[in-house]
This record gives C-alpha cells, structure tokens and sequence, in this order.
C-alpha cells in the first residue's frame, strides 16, 4: 500500500513538473508555445514575413509574438530589427499591429502622411546602417487624413495651421500627379518616397550591394490587408 501511495505521488508530481515547464517554456499545454524564429537577414525573407503576419492580422488570426515577459529579456541588452516600417501616425496604422509582430522586431519611424524631413530621414537610416537592417517598408494607407486636408488646402488655395503646412508643401507633388484624385494622391506619395529614400546617399550603396530594399505598400483601412505598389 505504502508503495502504491509513493508511485501515486511520484506520477503526480512529474506530470506537475512537466505542465509547469510547458508554461515556463511558453504555455504549450495552453496553445501558447513559443516557437524560436530565426531572424530574416536578406531582404527578401523579411518581406516575406512581414507579409504573413500581415496576412494573419486581415484574417483574424493574429498570434501576436514576441509580446512576452520572456522576449523582453531576449532582447533587453541587444535589438535586432529586420525592417524598418515608415507609416503614418494615423491611429489605426499600427505597424506591429498591421504586421502581427512584438517586441525587437521592426523599427517603426511615423509620421503624417510617411512624410520626411532630415530628422525622420535619420530616424530611418539607422536601421540599416547601424543595425544592418535589410528593408525599409513605405506604408501609405487608405483614407489617409494627413493626405485629404492637403488635397483640401491646395484644391481651395488655402493654408493649414502651425508646421500642418508643412505636409501640404510636401504632398504637393503627389497632388498634381493624381490631379484632385485623393486615394491616388495617397499611392503616388507612397511611391515618390520610396524614390527619395532610394537616392539617400546613406541607403544607396546598400541597396547596390543587395543588402537592402525599399519596397512601398498601402494598407487598406476596411480589409486590413497590405498590398504591394513598389
């Protein structure tokens, strides 16, 4: 009897051990593992995984990684972000959100409209060159409220209030090219920064050398779904 009673205990307490580690190592016995991910290091295999988080996010389906106790420590002493997403500041255009990333993953650089001065235009490049970031995603979205008051303002001659005057000067461009059109103004801008940032002197070179892209996308508000213009 004293040896079933001791079997019993023994049983018991591994399978204890063994759910306890499942939880330490992520939650496994809870549909919660944590699967190690290595890092994308070209530009195409970061693209390919912003992508299929993002395909996760428009489908419901986000498993939101790197959002863990456990990937603060990984990543408390060193990042390693694999892209550099520049998008606008509007609210519902999240980066690590609309990508279904964490953590360590992405540099996100915002600002209205992805608009750039030298100070954003830094922002960005350190990605790249200081942490050999191989992707810098453009993300213009629809809708973009940034975008419609400067179609606004330069439609009816009129002048935004503050530095807001500032975006109208630098979507001016992109406004004659769509000529009035505002989701066309939005994809074009998108496009026209993707060239500023391929002339930057700092990411040239990189980009000669295959150890960067810029590619420019546009995030639809009403499916989620981000698809490629550059």
């Amino acid at each position: 009897m004293t040896k079933k009673i001791i079997g019993r205990r023994t049983v018991l307490l591994a399978a204890g051990l063994v759910a306890g580690g499942a939880l330490l190592d992520g939650g496994a016995a809870y549909g919660l593992t944590r699967t190690a991910t290595r890092r994308p290091t070209t530009p195409d295999e970061a693209w390919a995984k912003l992508r299929e988080g993002n395909r996760r996010w428009a489908a419901g389906a986000s498993t939101h990684p790197h959002q863990d106790a456990t990937r603060r420590a990984e990543v408390a002493e060193k990042q390693e972000p694999y892209a550099v997403v520049v998008s606008c500041i509007d609210s519902r255009v999240t980066p690590e959100i609309v990508f279904d990333l964490g953590v360590g993953d992405i540099l996100a650089v915002r600002s209205a409209a992805q608009t750039i001065d030298p100070l954003v235009a830094g922002a960005i490049e350190y990605g790249p060159a200081e942490l050999d970031t191989p992707l810098i995603v453009v993300l213009g979205h629809q809708r973009c409220g940034a975008v419609t008051a400067a179609a606004h303002a330069l439609k009816e001659g009129t002048k935004l209030p503050g530095h807001l005057q500032r975006i109208v000067t630098d979507l001016r461009p992109a406004y004659k090219q769509a000529r009035g059109d505002v989701d066309r103004m939005i994809r074009i801008n998108t496009t026209n920064v993707v060239a500023e940032l391929k002339a930057d002197k700092l990411l040239a070179p990189r980009i000669a050398d295959r150890k960067l892209k810029i590619v420019g996308g546009y995030y639809s508000l009403d499916t989620g779904k981000v698809t490629r213009l550059v």
